[in-house]
């Protein structure tokens, strides 16, 4: 595994769940990561020191919130490196309000920001990959891999169907 490229943070340890999915596909592809849990509401603070440091620390950040989902927008607001937004699911509005919450970020704060819960995760872990792979040709290599294998899969699933029906 390579150094600490990803910072994985989420503002609560009920985000762990949905985020675990993009710590398996970093750790799928070895690329080194680390996690935290800092509340962009209930640890100012510490939200304000990790996105200031993270340049010296990280590639890209992912950022996992739900709710208000501030975290993801606070840290892009400090940091010039990129951070994506990963919208918790709630119980609440379903994720929408996450959702809602990161894609609204004003001119000139980018935050790039997938789906809702664990598909939103895999898909930030793929687009930070994608990210490092610009000046890392075996990271390159490795999605190239990942996406024939994707590809494959669907073919023997297609397979699959149309023997069922006798096609």
């Amino acid at each position: 595994m390579t150094g600490k490229n990803i910072g994985i943070v989420m503002g609560s340890d009920s985000d762990l769940a949905t985020m675990k999915e993009a710590i398996n596909v970093l750790r799928e592809f070895g690329v080194g990561f680390d996690v935290n849990v800092i509340s962009a509401h209930r640890s100012p603070e510490r939200a304000h020191s990790y996105a200031t440091d993270a340049e010296k620390k990280y590639d890209v950040i992912i950022a996992g919130a739900g709710g208000a989902a501030h975290l993801a927008g606070v840290i892009a607001s400090l940091t010039p490196i990129p951070v994506i937004g990963v919208p918790m699911l709630t119980p609440e509005l379903g994720g929408l309000d996450s959702l809602l919450s990161m894609v609204q970020m004003p001119s000139g704060v980018p935050v790039p920001t997938m789906g809702t819960g664990k598909s939103g995760a895999v898909n930030a872990a793929l687009l930070a990959i994608q990210i490092l792979s610009v000046s890392d040709p075996m990271l390159r290599q490795k999605l190239a891999v990942y996406k024939k294998k994707m590809a494959d899969e669907v073919a023997k699933k297609d397979t699959a169907v149309r023997t069922e029906f006798g096609l």
